[in-house]
């Protein structure tokens, strides 16, 4: 029994050693090892035995692995498997009836879609969440949920509810002492400045997030910011400005091996080279990063992809 007993505290203190390394790993912007910590710790854990992790970090660790992973996979260019983790999480979350875990699932599903999804279900998410961390008095699962809320108007073209909800969302997060996401969250804020036509306002939020990425090695959304100031430089009228900020995004997701953000980023430089006159070399930079995935094709990423190399020469 004693036998037993020490195999189970080694495989739990293993479980906590590869969610650690996997958080870190995965906001570093290493998402290739993340993965690698994500499964490992999956795999060995088991519900009933190691149910005292639960007290340990507060939430069920495989609702946290799987919410991590669909993160992981996301950057990394598989989207379907990426939702379907995600989806998983959240139904394992409700299935466990554990309000801290239902928390956690539904904010990394939401923080998911917010990056790339259906607006129906982000709002679902975003709803869900708010009324959740309300009830059980999470302020930080409020903050963020409040900011999601923001985006979601945002999205619907609501701008001046979404950019409230986004600030006081920002504020909120803050006052928990917080920085983690903040950069995405202010990125958010930076599109619906662009919406807004407060194009310059929208270039000093991507300032403060990069500061803050800098700062605190938050690089999993590097690639993004750069590539939003390359965006709004550009409307502007700063073309070479720009195109730098698309290639800094380019190299960074190349250097992540972050496909989704590569492809991305790919999108808005062979866009500017259509716009130059320069077609072939919009495709020729555009193809490569397309050719390489291998699902994903319904999501507004891969759709917007396939239609620009459609185009005439």
């Amino acid at each position: 029994m004693l036998r037993l007993g020490h195999q189970r505290n080694d495989a739990a203190g293993l479980i906590l050693g590869h969610l650690s390394c996997a958080r870190s790993l995965l906001w570093r912007g290493k998402f290739g090892q993340s993965k690698s910590h994500l499964e490992a710790g999956l795999a060995l854990h088991d519900p009933i035995a190691h149910r005292s992790l639960v007290d340990q970090i507060g939430t069920h660790p495989q609702v946290y692995f799987e919410g991590y992973l669909a993160f992981a996979l996301f950057c990394l260019g598989y989207p379907d498997q990426a939702f379907e983790r995600s989806n998983a999480a959240i139904a394992e979350s409700r299935r466990l009836a554990h309000p801290p875990s239902l928390a956690a699932g539904l904010a990394q599903g939401a923080g998911l879609l917010s990056l790339d999804g259906s607006d129906a279900a982000l709002n679902e998410r975003a709803e869900e969440l708010v009324g959740v961390a309300t009830e059980q008095g999470f302020p930080y699962w409020r903050a963020f949920g409040t900011m999601v809320r923001g985006w979601v108007k945002v999205r619907n073209r609501d701008v001046t509810e979404g950019m409230s909800l986004l600030r006081s969302g920002l504020a909120a997060h803050r006052d928990t002492g917080a920085e983690l996401v903040a950069p995405i969250m202010m990125s958010h804020l930076a599109r619906a400045c662009e919406v807004a036509g407060h194009i310059g306002e929208g270039l000093a939020h991507l300032d403060d997030a990069l500061q803050i990425v800098e700062r605190t090695g938050e690089h999993w959304i590097a690639a993004e910011l750069n590539r939003h100031k390359g965006r709004l430089l550009l409307q502007q009228g700063h073309a070479e400005a720009a195109e730098n900020f698309y290639r800094k995004a380019l190299g960074i997701a190349e250097a992540q091996e972050a496909k989704l953000w590569e492809l991305r980023a790919a999108v808005s430089l062979a866009r500017l080279r259509r716009d130059q006159g320069r077609r072939a070399e919009a495709r020729d930079l555009l193809a490569p990063a397309y050719g390489w995935f291998t699902e994903g094709f319904a999501t507004p990423d891969l759709q917007e992809a396939k239609a620009l190399l459609g185009e005439p020469s």
